[in-house]
C-alpha cells in the first residue's frame, strides 16, 4: 500500500460567516437615547451644583448596578465632587459594606424605603462625602413579589447636615428602561436636596 493510500489530509472546516460570528449591536431606541441624554444632563447639573457648594457625593446602588456612578464619572473633573460609589447588589453586600441591618431587610424587604434610607445613611457613614443617594428596586423581568411589581424602586437621599428623604416610584418598561429611569430619578432627587433645579426633566 502506498503512502498516498495511508496518508489522509484533514479537510478544513468551512469558514463561518463574519456577520454570524460578529453580529453588530442593535441600535438604541429613540426613547433609550433620550433617557441617556437626560441622564447625562442631570449628572452634569448635579456635578456643577456639588462643585459650587463645595460638597462631595457618595452613591449606594443595587438594581442600577453602578449606572449612576458611571454617568457621574463620565464627566471630566468629577473627582472634585464624586467621592465614591457602592454597588451593593446582594443583601449580604448591603449589610457588609453599608451596615444595613439584616433584621431590617428581613422585616421590610430589600426593596423598601427603610432599606433605601439605611443604604444612604450607611454610605454617608462609610465615606467622606457630604451627600448620599441610594437605589434599591426590581428592574425585572423577574423578582416581583406581592405588593411590589416589577418596576418598583425605592430611593434614599441624605445630607450630612441631617436633611434626608425617601421615596418609592414605579417605572414602566423593560429592564433597561426601569434602570435608566431609576438612575435619572436618583440624580434629580440629589439635585433637589441641594436646592438645585432638577435638570433633565422634560419641560
Amino acid at each position: 500500500m502506498s503512502d498516498a493510500d495511508t496518508t489522509r489530509t484533514a479537510t478544513p472546516p468551512p469558514p463561518q460567516a463574519a456577520d454570524a460570528a460578529e453580529a453588530p449591536a442593535s441600535p438604541a431606541s429613540p426613547t433609550a437615547l433620550a433617557e441617556l441624554a437626560a441622564l447625562d444632563q442631570a449628572a452634569r447639573a448635579l456635578g456643577a451644583a456639588l462643585l459650587a457648594a463645595g460638597r462631595r457625593l457618595v452613591t449606594a446602588e443595587s438594581c442600577t448596578g453602578g449606572m449612576v456612578s458611571a454617568a457621574l464619572t463620565e464627566i471630566a473633573g468629577s473627582s472634585a465632587w464624586f467621592e465614591r460609589g457602592y454597588v451593593t447588589y446582594s443583601n449580604e453586600a448591603k449589610h457588609e459594606a453599608l451596615g444595613v441591618d439584616d433584621h431590617l431587610i428581613g422585616s421590610h424587604g430589600a426593596v423598601s424605603e427603610a432599606v433605601a434610607a439605611a443604604m444612604a445613611s450607611g454610605a454617608l457613614a462609610h465615606s467622606h462625602a457630604d451627600l448620599a443617594l441610594s437605589i434599591t428596586g426590581i428592574a425585572g423581568p423577574g423578582g416581583a413579589v406581592p405588593g411590589k411589581p416589577v418596576g418598583t424602586v425605592c430611593f434614599g437621599w441624605q445630607h450630612s447636615d441631617g436633611m434626608s428623604r425617601c421615596e418609592t416610584r414605579h417605572f414602566d418598561g423593560d429592564r433597561g428602561t426601569v434602570r435608566r429611569q431609576a438612575a435619572l430619578h436618583a440624580l434629580r432627587g440629589a439635585l433637589a436636596l441641594l436646592g438645585a433645579p432638577a435638570a433633565g426633566r422634560p419641560r
